[in-house]
């Protein structure tokens, strides 16, 4: 009789030790995906060809694309309003502030960028700089319009930005990117001290500011 219950209490001993190691595997599994599910936004394009940035899944049967946080997963295009992606939202635990941060800077990243490259865009088109037609000048304002800052300063930084974006794009800084490099092929015999002068104008004017 001893032996038996000895033997009942090894196995409540052993079910016990299993349920425990159960579910510290399930909470460690939780944590290496939660923050895979918290850490992206989404980037679309709509018909008309504007550009949508947003940490909200896009409408229902829009295509894509989904881009993480560096260092939390690897980017992927998705179909908004699949039963899989709605399950994972409704399993997916509330963002944690870190997370909620890290998404809200890479978006106000992403936003920059469109933002400046529709500026610049824009006011080479409207400018007769280059050939360009009602719609797709109403495509960059529309894009401008939904990804630049409504903040005065925030806006005039943006549009800096956008002026800056517009000098590297231009003839000069090809052909100083060119010059550059030309002088650092191999068997030129260019000037160290000019290589170097050159370098530095194409690093503070012909850079662009958005990558």
């Amino acid at each position: 009789m001893t032996s038996i219950r000895a033997l009942d209490c090894c196995v409540s001993r052993f079910a016990a030790l299993r349920a425990a190691a159960t579910m510290t595997a399930a909470i460690a599994i939780a944590c290496c995906i939660a923050p895979a599910a918290q850490g992206q936004v989404y980037r679309w394009v709509d018909e008309d060809g504007v550009t949508h940035l947003s940490s909200e899944k896009p409408p229902p049967g829009v295509k894509a694309e989904r881009i993480d946080i560096p260092g939390t997963g690897k980017r992927a295009t998705t179909r908004s309003g699949s039963s899989s992606s709605s399950s994972a939202a409704a399993s997916a635990p509330p963002a944690s502030a870190a997370q909620v941060a890290g998404r809200e800077e890479l978006l106000g990243r992403l936003r920059t960028r469109e933002c400046v490259i529709a500026l610049e865009a824009l006011e080479r088109k409207t400018g007769g700089a280059e050939p360009s037609s009602a719609t797709e000048i109403r495509r960059l304002k529309q894009t401008a319009d939904l990804n630049c800052s409504q903040d005065p300063v925030r806006r005039r930084e943006q549009e800096q930005m956008a002026a800056r974006l517009r000098v590297a794009n231009g003839a000069s800084c090809v052909d100083a990117r060119n010059k550059l490099a030309d002088m650092m092929a191999p068997g030129s015999r260019a000037p160290r001290e000019q290589v170097k002068a050159q370098q530095a104008f194409v690093d503070e004017y012909c850079t662009s500011p958005v990558r």
